[in-house]
């Protein structure tokens, strides 16, 4: 039950938005191992001045903010993470160096709905 929550300097229209939220969702499952009807996405923009990045260079910032369940290994969290940072690159030409992502890891049973609880994540 993820929540992937974006920063960005980016200003987007509302078809960009939900472009961008069903992509990351495609990719989270396919890197995740999981289905899409938990996956929650927020795109929050804001004022070049409201985020900083040492390493930044001229162009938009994006920072990922992933809260999901406990388990997953390393690889999958990477393979995630450089999937969606291609995804915002050739689509909003964001550079590399503008990037980043934190991943918060949960207990399943601190993940939940109004219909269901998340359990301890069981896959590889």
């Amino acid at each position: 039950m993820p929540l992937l929550q974006f920063e960005a300097t980016l200003s987007l229209s509302t078809a960009e938005k939900t472009a961008l939220a069903d992509r990351v969702t495609d990719i989270y499952t396919t890197e995740m191992a999981t289905t899409a009807g938990h996956v929650a996405v927020s795109i929050r923009e804001r004022d070049p001045a409201d985020l900083h990045l040492g390493r930044a260079v001229d162009g938009p910032i994006v920072f990922l903010d992933a809260e999901i369940r406990r388990g997953r290994p390393f690889e999958r969290k990477r393979a995630f993470a450089l999937e969606t940072f291609a995804a915002l690159g050739e689509t909003f030409d964001v550079p590399d160096e503008n990037m980043k992502a934190v991943f918060t890891e949960h207990p399943g049973d601190q993940m939940m709905g109004v219909d269901r609880v998340g359990g301890e994540w069981d896959g590889e």
